[in-house]
């Protein structure tokens, strides 16, 4: 038994360590450069494409821009790629605290294919955008007249030549930088003709008292201005009272029921011993029979732990302030590094409790957990991923990184799940069901449509929805937009608001169905618990066609199948949830009376 123990404490110790060095890989990203005067600081361009499309990304010189002599891509970790980043060295020379005057990068004679690429681009709002010194910078490729036009056919195109650099400095170190581009260096790009363009640059070196080490504050600001910060501590107002109320309801509906249930049965017991028992007591040899498909059970709960463990990592890095803005690509490296490691968690979590519910075949149940949230994400990701080809866009990911994802799930995700269940097997733990289960299940009594698996489903996943849907707009405006997301202690509030809610308003519901003589609680519970997150798919279609302006079928493509796997995530997560929580107050209740 010692030797067990001090097995999963062995896991679990390489688990935090290597967490540890994730992290500082992802934060050794930002760059902590002193520089000389006259020294080339390193600039890359990064990516262009629709403004309003944020997965349709190209690269930035798919537009037939100045290229130097020689493009040379930057290594990037595998965060960077997932988030679609592809940089390159960029034709401009911004030397540190070196000024230049309307210097010319290129002249260049457009052909009418060139022209018909520029004006398409700058009729879907093309943006480009940089990195120096790992600093971003933004900026539209150009602009469409369409003052005092009202056909589409007359609208003028023109084109940006003159871009000009702001750059702030500290001593020896770049702070801050801005790029603007001249409204009268203009080219027409209307019509199908070759047209010569003189691509030029500018650019203006200031200094600033700004030190170094809050050079990114100015990003992280734009979220935590006054307005916003209102908008968002009345939605954990709203949260709250919606806690509040509830937990309120439940507890004095519940503890009023429950203690009028416990007296009667009591008195029922006293009085006589073979009258005829009702409610949720007349079931207790059958509320602990266990559920059926125990193995697709046992795995969505396995995997479900898993995502909840995830969850709070991430939350963790976020509040510790891993996860600063355009740290490129960190998110995305914590997911994919977290989810490997906290792998050996669904194992065991599946194991052990398939094996509690008296399962045979743990391998199957293994495989089937492994499967559970991968196998889904990982045809999404094949579709997806076509799609990106097929258009050319940074978000196809090179082979490279798709054989290092292979070797992640090969040599670290699945090693791990299968020793989770290994010690989950050999935990040996039994099921502490307070009652004896009959031979024979009771039959169901016909019950009313609204206590049906839907109208339940449908009223459990109302309410911590409406505790959440006010932050889902910023989430959403930042993970499908430019908005920059950084209050990470609000959105922790909002989430443990969230999982509180899951959790009173699937333990009612379980109590109303066990009080009909329903005893088939087990999966009722999982669904309705998981059911928010069917009502965060909802808000998707709303949030698509009603509050952003995207469009094609690439953009419709990855936002409606990412948003799939998301909202898949919390419905085995809440789902989780909803069933522990259940399953802690049905063992509490039974416990409580004399069962024969």
């Amino acid at each position: 038994m010692v030797k067990k123990n001090s097995m999963g404490c062995g896991y679990y110790v390489v688990v935090l360590v290597l967490l540890f060095f994730g992290a500082t890989i992802v934060r050794s990203d930002s760059s902590d450069h002193k520089y000389k005067n006259g020294e080339e600081v390193p600039l890359y361009a990064n990516k262009v494409g629709p403004f309003h499309n944020p997965s349709e990304t190209y690269r930035y010189f798919d537009l037939p821009f100045c290229s130097p002599g020689h493009v040379k891509d930057k290594t990037e970790a595998l965060g960077e790629v997932l988030n679609g980043d592809r940089l390159v060295t960029a034709p401009y020379k911004l030397d540190f605290l070196s000024d230049r005057e309307t210097e010319v990068v290129c002249k260049k004679s457009l052909s009418k294919e060139e022209v018909a690429r520029f004006r398409d681009a700058v009729a879907k709002d093309y943006y480009f955008q940089m990195f120096y010194d790992d600093l971003p910078i933004w900026g539209f490729i150009g602009k469409v007249d369409k003052e005092g036009k009202s056909d589409p056919s007359e609208y003028k195109y023109y084109l940006f030549k003159h871009l000009h650099f702001d750059i702030h400095f500290n001593n020896d170190r770049v702070i801050e930088v801005n790029a603007r581009t001249d409204p009268n260096a203009l080219v027409d790009i209307t019509e199908d003709k070759e047209v010569d363009v003189d691509f030029m640059y500018s650019v203006k070196w200031k200094e600033t008292d700004i030190p170094f080490e809050k050079r990114m504050e100015k990003y992280s600001q734009t979220s935590a201005l006054p307005h916003h910060l209102e908008i968002h501590w009345f939605s954990i107002i709203n949260s709250c009272v919606t806690v509040l109320l509830l937990t309120g309801f439940l507890a004095t509906i519940l503890m009023r029921v429950l203690k009028n249930d416990f007296v009667k049965y009591a008195h029922d017991e006293e009085a006589a011993d073979d009258q005829e028992e009702t409610g949720w007591k007349y079931i207790h040899g059958d509320v602990f029979r266990y559920p059926k498909r125990n193995s697709l059970f046992a795995a969505a709960l396995g995997s479900g732990t898993q995502l909840f463990t995830l969850t709070i990592f991430i939350f963790t890095l976020a509040l510790v302030g891993v996860f600063y803005p355009y740290n490129r690509g960190a998110l995305f490296t914590a997911l994919v590094v977290i989810y490997a490691l906290t792998s050996g968690i669904a194992g065991y979590t599946a194991a052990s409790f398939y094996c509690q519910l008296e399962g045979k075949n743990w391998v199957r149940n293994l495989l089937l957990t492994g499967g559970l949230f991968c196998g889904p994400l990982f045809l999404t990701f094949c579709f997806l991923n076509t799609v990106a080809i097929a258009y050319h866009a940074t978000a196809a990911l090179p082979f490279g990184t798709i054989v290092v994802i292979f070797l992640i799930w090969a040599l670290v995700t699945s090693p791990l799940l299968v020793l989770g269940g290994i010690a989950g097997k050999n935990s040996k733990a039994e099921f502490q069901a307070p009652c004896r289960t009959t031979k024979y299940p009771r039959e169901i009594p016909q019950l009313p449509w609204y206590r049906g698996a839907l109208p339940q489903m449908a009223m459990a996943g109302f309410l911590p929805f409406s505790a959440i849907y006010i932050e889902l707009y910023y989430i959403f405006a930042s993970v499908w937009g430019h908005r920059i997301y950084t209050i990470y202690s609000i959105l922790f509030i909002v989430f443990i608001i969230l999982i509180i809610v899951t959790a009173f308003i699937t333990v009612a519901l379980t109590y109303f169905q066990l009080a009909a003589e329903d005893h088939e609680w087990w999966w009722r519970s999982f669904l309705c618990g998981g059911s928010t997150g069917l009502f965060i798919y909802g808000y998707c279609l709303y949030y698509y066609y009603a509050r952003s302006d995207m469009s094609g079928f690439m953009q419709t493509s990855f936002f409606f199948g990412y948003m799939a796997c998301i909202c898949y995530a919390f419905f085995l997560m809440l789902g989780t949830v909803g069933f522990r929580a259940a399953l802690f107050f049905v063992r509490h209740i039974y416990r409580s009376i004399k069962c024969e």
